[in-house]
């Protein structure tokens, strides 16, 4: 019965990210503009990658799926906090709220583990060239992204179903620009201390256990490309991997932050901008990280837009 006294309450307001600033409609315009040119960004990076027969590697077939990843999870946020700007109704009903948890925590747990799979992939051709083919054929590398999206989607159940049973009593007031679950906590009239030591263990598996294992897999990546003798092979690892370690860094690093404070050490305008950061920024950075200095991305993109302007 709890369940359904939820779903018959009021709907839950969010806040926004900055509805009370002096340069809201500026901030607003940055936000669209990122939005769209992740958009643009991922959309490119799943087309380029599926035709063009090159790229039909298992590393660039990871690389699709985080930018679906990426692509997903941007959606999931902006275009509700937009439509709640421009019309002014700052709404959200509980079963939009569990969409949207479920959707961002999904995804977030799947990216983990996915960054996981990239790095061992990487660690995989440089250690074990010879290997390789059978080490991550096309019918490992598909369960292994399959697994991450099915761990990504068991950790969005899990809070999900916990978040929303709670009481909400009170304030129905999310300080953020969507439904995330540390600002929901707050607004609940029920002890979420289980709750918030389930979150923690979650975010020990979700994010220091692939962590752990990128971790691993780098620093032997990095001892083995050290002992290369080609100079120009030895660039080209050291590339590759810096741009992944650069995704890892930005993504752990934030999501860490996020999830795995304490509650007292929490404020919401820090919540706010960290969630921005993950939500927003990177989806649009990781395309640009990993794709910018790839010469195998760059040749694709030029093939398209020549078979484009042929056409034309």
């Amino acid at each position: 019965m709890e369940w359904e006294n939820q779903t018959l309450s009021p709907d839950f307001i969010l806040m926004g990210i900055f509805s009370h600033t002096p340069t809201r409609v500026f901030l607003f315009s940055l936000v669209l503009g990122v939005f769209t040119v992740a958009l643009l960004e991922n959309n490119m990076m799943v087309l380029l990658i599926y035709l063009d027969t090159r790229l039909h590697t298992p590393m660039y077939f990871l690389l699709s799926q985080l930018s679906l990843m990426d692509l997903m999870l941007i959606c999931t946020t902006v275009p509700k906090m937009a439509c709640n700007y421009l019309s002014g109704r700052n709404s959200i009903s509980v079963a939009g709220c569990e969409a949207q948890i479920f959707l961002y925590v999904s995804l977030l747990g799947a990216e983990c583990f996915l960054l996981a799979v990239m790095a061992y992939d990487r660690y995989v051709a440089i250690c074990y060239p010879l290997q390789y083919p059978s080490l991550m054929s096309w019918k490992v590398c598909g369960l292994m992204a399959a697994s991450s999206w099915i761990l990504g989607a068991f950790d969005g159940i899990i809070d999900v179903a916990a978040t929303l049973s709670f009481s909400y009593c009170g304030s129905r007031e999310i300080a953020q620009f969507f439904c995330e679950v540390p600002a929901l906590l707050h607004l609940s009239c029920t002890d979420t201390s289980t709750f918030e030591t389930l979150i923690f263990i979650c975010c020990v598996v979700m994010l220091l256990l692939p962590l752990s294992l990128i971790i691993i897999s780098y620093t032997r990546v990095i001892i083995a490309v050290i002992r290369m003798s080609s100079g120009e092979g030895r660039h080209k690892a050291f590339t590759t991997c810096t741009s992944h370690l650069t995704v890892v860094v930005i993504y752990y690093g934030a999501a860490t932050f996020m999830y795995m404070r304490p509650t007292s050490n929490r404020s919401p305008t820090q919540d706010k901008m960290v969630s921005a950061f993950y939500t927003i920024l990177t989806p649009t950075l990781n395309p640009l990280i990993y794709s910018l200095r790839n010469k195998d991305v760059a040749k694709a993109f030029s093939k398209v837009l020549g078979k484009g302007k042929s056409r034309a």
